[in-house]
């Protein structure tokens, strides 16, 4: 019996318990890369839900007055106003201009200030609008984080090219729905003062990350809107043209 086990320990030779080895560093290294993976993908969820979250609150906390309902009674023109809308506007009134809308800063203390929302009901998305300064890549990324960005272009609801834009996280949030629109598809802006005007999508297409022809301003005095968002695998960038409904 010795015999026996003696001439198998001659087959466990020095090479065989190198591979050995080498399994065994391959499979802790490989289950190390699967942990930090993991938990890549859990911090990066959670820096999502985080962006989400602070948009939401921006939008609950957002002061917008209802825009006024007229009704046509006898060939004369009536406005209604309910005491919500009176009140608002008396309060708006009172304030200076520069405090209608606070201004706020994001983590790396850059500033920032809502200045519309953005209602998609096709996709169920609705976020405000935020602007601030693009100067740099670190600046609009930062920016990115938060909301939906002005990118390019007058006031929203103004006339002329009103050009956002809003990440692509590949889910439901900010603008990762955006790719699915197609024409006749219904946005609506609303700005500051209560004004929503709808839009309808007219066209659809993607470009490269440098071409920014999609920003032109000569609308022939139309109010247009302008989204932009990436692919799903990031080379290039979604463009979706809106015009105003007649």
């Amino acid at each position: 019996m010795n015999q026996i086990l003696v001439t198998k320990k001659l087959y466990i030779t020095p090479e065989l318990k190198k591979k050995k080895k080498v399994y065994k560093v391959e499979f802790f290294l490989s289950v190390f890369l699967v942990c930090v993976l993991i938990s890549a993908y859990i911090y990066a969820e959670y820096d999502r839900n985080k962006s989400e979250q602070v948009s939401q609150e921006i939008l609950a906390n957002l002061d917008i007055p209802q825009e006024d309902t007229t009704v046509a009674k006898n060939n004369v023109l009536v406005v209604v106003l309910n005491e919500d809308t009176q009140e608002q506007q008396k309060a708006q009134q009172e304030l200076p201009k520069a405090n209608k809308q606070a201004t706020q800063k994001t983590e790396n203390g850059y500033q920032y200030e809502t200045i519309a929302t953005i209602n998609i009901p096709k996709i169920n998305v609705t976020y405000p609008i935020i602007d601030g300064p693009t100067d740099s890549a670190e600046e609009t990324e930062d920016l990115l984080k938060i909301s939906p960005t002005k990118f390019w272009g007058p006031g929203p609801n103004e006339v002329g090219n009103f050009c956002i834009v809003g990440h692509n996280y590949r889910n439901t949030r900010f603008f990762s729905k955006v790719p699915t629109l197609v024409e006749g598809d219904i946005i609506e802006i609303t700005d500051l003062s209560g004004k929503t005007i709808q839009y309808k999508v007219y066209t659809k297409y993607e470009v490269d990350p440098t071409d920014v022809n999609c920003t032109t301003q000569l609308t022939n005095g139309r109010k247009e809107i302008t989204l932009i968002t990436c692919t799903d695998d990031s080379k290039y960038r979604v463009v979706v043209k809106a015009k105003q409904v007649k």
